[in-house]
C-alpha cells in the first residue's frame, strides 16, 4: 500500500482497509481502536511495524473484531492457521478463557518468536501450541486420527491463498457445528473487481484467481452460512450448519 504522502494514503503499518476514505479510516482507528486496544497488542503491533514484511499482519481494526466475535461465541478451542508476528493470536488467546488453547501453525518460527515475549509477558503463551510447519499434513493426520471431528470453537485462516481451498475441504470436518471459520483476505485488496488489464502487484495478480474460486466455493457450500464483511482486506465468516 502507498504511505501517506502526496496522495493522502494512510500510513499506518498493515493498513488494509477497503476504505476509500483514508481519514474516515484513521478516524476509526484513533476514535474507536487504538484507545481500547490493550498495552500487549499495541506493543506488539509497533514491534510488528519494524518488520520488513509488515503488510502481513492483521490490521489493528480486524484484531478488535476478532477478539470481540470469540467473546461473543463464548470460543475456548480454536485454532490459527498463519500465525506471522502472532498480533491475531494474542487477540485470540486474550478473548479465550484461562484453559482455552490455540493450535497455532505457520512455516516460519522466526516470526513467530519476534511476537512470543510479549505474549509471554502478557501471560498468555500456555494457551498456545504452537506448530512450525505446512499444516495440511498437521490436519490430514487430525482427521485420520478421528478424535478432532467437530472440537473447534473457530479457526482462522491467513495463510497461502493457493491452498484456501484445501483447508475448508479438511476444517469443515474439525469445526463444531455452529462453530466458526475466518478466511482472511477474501477481497484480496479490491482485486477481485479489477478488471483483466488493471495494474496489480504481482503477488496480487498471482493469488487472486484462488480468492476468487475460493469466494465462489463458500457462496456455494450448504454445509455452510457465510457473511463476507470488508473489515481489514476482506474475511469471510462461515458458520458450519451440517
Amino acid at each position: 500500500m502507498a504511505s501517506n504522502g502526496e496522495n493522502g494514503r494512510h500510513q499506518e503499518v498493515g493498513h488494509k482497509s477497503l476504505l476509500q476514505s483514508d481519514a474516515l479510516y484513521q478516524y476509526i482507528l484513533e476514535t474507536s481502536v487504538y484507545p481500547r486496544e490493550p498495552e500487549a497488542m499495541k506493543e506488539l503491533r509497533e514491534i510488528t511495524a519494524k518488520h520488513p514484511w509488515n503488510l502481513m499482519t492483521t490490521s489493528a481494526d480486524e484484531g478488535q473484531f476478532l477478539n470481540m466475535l470469540l467473546k461473543l461465541i463464548n470460543a475456548k478451542n480454536t485454532m490459527e492457521i498463519g500465525v506471522f508476528t502472532g498480533y491475531s493470536l494474542l487477540a485470540t488467546a486474550m478473548a479465550l478463557p484461562d484453559d482455552g488453547k490455540i493450535l497455532a501453525m505457520d512455516i516460519n518460527r522466526e516470526n513467530y518468536e519476534i511476537g512470543l515475549p510479549v505474549i509471554e509477558k502478557a501471560g498468555l503463551a500456555h494457551k498456545i501450541e504452537f506448530k512450525e510447519g505446512p499444516a495440511l499434513p498437521v490436519l490430514d493426520q487430525m482427521i485420520e486420527d478421528g478424535k478432532y471431528h467437530g472440537t473447534y470453537d473457530f479457526i482462522f485462516v491467513d495463510a497461502d491463498k493457493d491452498n484456501y481451498l484445501n483447508y475448508h475441504k479438511r476444517l469443515i470436518d474439525l469445526v463444531k457445528v455452529g462453530g466458526l471459520i475466518g478466511y482472511d483476505n477474501t477481497l484480496w485488496n479490491g482485486s477481485v473487481v479489477a478488471p483483466p488489464d488493471a495494474p496489480l502487484r504481482k503477488y496480487v495478480r498471482y493469488y487472486k484467481d484462488f480468492v476468487l474460486e475460493l469466494n465462489k466455493a463458500l457462496a456455494a457450500d450448504k454445509r455452510i452460512e457465510i457473511c463476507q464483511l470488508p473489515v481489514g482486506d476482506g474475511i469471510t465468516l462461515c458458520r458450519r450448519i451440517s
